[in-house]
């Protein structure tokens, strides 16, 4: 009499086939950030901006990027998205034209952007200064490990270099963008945000990841949960 075979784990369930219950697939850091909808929906003020000044004059550039920040507000509640990422683009938006509205100039538009990422590029640098670098302040705070990690000197180099990935992409934008703002290139300027947005700050995003599970593989080897070996 043959013994009955135990069902497999990996078999196809209620779940997806070699799905375990319960468990998540992880996300990107581009999925993490919206996704390509997310990418659309920062993309299209600063494209409506653009497109509206070159036909239409500053003026209506203003109104038109506004009133698409806004009707992406009213979609995003429509369809019962998060409306925290679209209440910040709003904001965002609304005080780049007004600051281009202030200035006179299309360019100013982008001027948010560049000083915006200028004071984020100090404070992080500072923070590596001080040796409390924010790319583990954050990741304790999103993932629930705390600040643990301060106590461990390897952690706090993972998250030191991960802090200098992210005070890298802030210097390279305002670098660019400063330069363009500067030479009156206020289509290429939009192309720059644009391409040194999400892009730029997705492959940063992937050396916090990186630095938080080693950080966090590390801890729990301290703690005696797991090997030192598979560190």
């Amino acid at each position: 009499m043959t013994e009955p075979v135990p069902p497999s784990h990996t078999a196809a369930g209620p779940h997806g086939p070699g799905r375990i219950p319960g468990r998540q697939a992880k996300q990107t850091p581009l999925e993490q950030m919206g996704g390509m909808t997310g990418l659309v929906y920062t993309m299209l003020p600063i494209v409506a901006f653009v497109s509206a000044n070159s036909a239409f004059g500053l003026t209506a550039a203003i109104g038109t990027a506004v009133g698409v920040a806004l009707a992406i507000s009213v979609l995003r509640l429509v369809r019962k998205e998060p409306l925290q990422p679209a209440l910040s683009g709003l904001f965002g938006v609304a005080v780049a034209a007004f600051v281009s509205w202030k200035t006179g100039s299309a360019k100013g538009f982008f001027l948010t952007g560049i000083w915006s990422n200028l004071a984020l590029g100090v404070l992080f640098l500072l923070s590596v200064l001080v040796r409390l670098p924010l790319a583990g302040v954050v990741w304790g705070a999103l993932s629930g490990t705390g600040t643990a990690w301060l106590k461990d000197k390897p952690s706090r180099h993972y998250y030191d270099i991960a802090t200098l990935t992210l005070v890298g992409v802030f210097a390279v934008r305002v670098a660019v963008w400063q330069w363009l703002y500067d030479e009156d290139r206020t289509g290429w300027l939009a192309v720059a945000r644009i391409a040194m947005g999400y892009p730029l700050l997705a492959l940063a995003l992937l050396v916090v990841l990186w630095a938080g599970r080693r950080s966090g593989r590390r801890l729990k080897a301290l703690a005696g949960q797991q090997p030192a070996g598979s560190v």
